[in-house]
């Protein structure tokens, strides 16, 4: 299994003098020494969550700056490690002052995975809220077991890596012990802007991504928060809106069956037949003639 981490990186000032890499718990693990100019710094912006972790610094005073796409800036010297948690499609601009080296360990890892390992205890809300430069000695402490491993001339069993991996994550989203067993689910005007988007569009076929687009969150994260929320998959809840809309054309008229099938989206009359007895117990003819009694 690989994982190339998507970004767009612009940096200048450092200089890199080694580096290593490893694939730990579905996350793509890199420690970096650098040496830096008198003022280096640089833009980053990636499609996966990202954890930046300062583990050692050696110059003057000064430190570093972190600035937010929205212009809130994180600043202060860095004469002790610091972690700092960067959700995908959050642009951080990075400046260091003053600085000789710099040995920060990176660790990305993707949302599906995480939903996988951890489902129903990622809170949304924590998923998508930066934390910057925490000063953290449980997270420093699982960073520094993690360096040292790329270092260790016996390496451990994989699963040692992946222990700490996943422990390094859950401390940087502060996942807690869930209180309930239900999953987070949609606020009401999440839940409102799905429904609208697939009431007006479920003649056709609707990807996951435009509905996660309406909401403001991720393919994953919708449909896991969609589930928690309506019980149902948003794939069934399409299907139940061609039905309802098929229903209308029912009693409506004398629309042949055929018709009704293309106007509510299902392939052909066939599909809408054996999708509608396997919802309602019965056929489209029966269903009608049953509303005309």
């Amino acid at each position: 299994m690989t994982f190339q981490p998507r970004m767009q990186n612009a940096i200048s000032g450092f200089t890199v003098t080694s580096s290593d890499s490893r694939l730990w718990s579905g996350a793509s693990v890199a420690i970096w020494d650098v040496e830096c100019a008198p003022s280096a710094g640089g833009a980053y912006l990636g499609d996966d969550p990202r954890l930046f972790i300062v583990l050692d610094a050696r110059g003057g005073p000064q430190g570093m700056r972190m600035t937010l796409g929205d212009g809130r800036t994180f600043a202060g010297p860095i004469d002790r490690p610091s972690v700092s948690y960067i959700p995908a499609h959050v642009k951080v601009e990075l400046e260091v002052v003053d600085q000789t080296f710099l040995r920060h360990l990176d660790v990305h890892f993707k949302l599906d995975v995480l939903l996988g390992q951890f489902g129903d205890d990622i809170d949304p809300d924590r998923i998508n809220t930066p934390r910057l430069m925490m000063d953290d000695h449980r997270l420093v402490g699982l960073a520094r077991l993690i360096a040292e491993e790329f270092t260790n001339p016996e390496p451990l069993h994989g699963l040692y890596g992946d222990g700490l991996c996943q422990a390094l994550i859950i401390g940087a989203l502060n996942m807690e012990v869930p209180s309930h067993p239900k999953r987070s689910g949609l606020t009401d005007w999440q839940l409102c802007r799905t429904f609208d988007f697939i009431e007006a569009n479920c003649q056709r076929t609707i990807r996951l991504q435009e509905l996660a687009d309406v909401t403001g969150l991720s393919p994953s994260l919708f449909s896991h928060a969609f589930k928690a929320t309506t019980g149902v998959t948003p794939h069934q809840c399409q299907i139940n809106a061609r039905l309802g809309k098929a229903k209308e054309l029912l009693v409506a008229g004398k629309m042949p069956l055929r018709a009704i099938a293309a106007e509510a989206g299902f392939t052909d009359q066939a599909h809408f037949t054996r999708i509608f007895r396997t919802v309602e117990g019965t056929t489209p003819a029966r269903w009608r003639q049953a509303k005309k009694l």
